[in-house]
């Protein structure tokens, strides 16, 4: 395996680091059954949205000698990235069960994965204008699962602090 092959996922392993720290942060510790899915799925959606954002300037990569998803996934950019996509629904899937998550959070995936399948495909990986918003409506992708977790911990304490109640009684 040439060097130059492990750039690409080298953005989504980085980019994603913070659901490691801020799952010991919060929780106190590392558990791998439950982190590990949630930060395997943050690296699949950078894949997607870095790939996407790579076809915009993919004719320049060319023209340069530049090395980027665009080129290596060419033609079949739309079947890697529904794989990805699909790894990233499922380990978000995955991270839920393994936390006890409540309805919020999956409302949350299931909108995710609405979003994903109409983004893969709708996008035009030939017009860097469509790639450019298609990239810009991952920020709105990250609010959603974002308000997911939150609120799908918060009604998941609130539901244990009622069972405390009804056992006290």
């Amino acid at each position: 395996m040439k060097l130059e092959l492990l750039c690409f996922p080298t953005l989504g392993l980085t980019f994603n680091y913070g659901a490691l720290l801020g799952w010991s942060a919060v929780t106190g510790s590392l558990d791998p059954l439950s982190v590990l899915p949630l930060y395997s799925s943050g690296f699949c959606w950078t894949m997607v949205y870095d790939t996407i954002y790579a076809h915009q300037d993919k004719y320049d990569d060319m023209l340069i000698g530049v090395k980027s998803t665009a080129l290596k996934f060419g033609d079949n950019t739309k079947v890697w990235l529904t794989g990805f996509g699909t790894a990233m629904v499922s380990l978000l899937v995955l991270t839920g069960k393994m936390c006890d998550q409540t309805w919020p959070y999956y409302t949350a995936v299931s909108l995710t994965a609405t979003h994903i399948a109409h983004q893969l495909y709708t996008v035009d990986l030939n017009n860097p204008d469509d790639c450019a918003s298609k990239f810009r409506s991952n920020t709105q992708l990250g609010f959603v699962m974002f308000m997911g977790i939150v609120l799908g911990n918060l009604l998941k304490k609130e539901e244990k602090s009622s069972d405390k109640s009804v056992e006290q009684e």
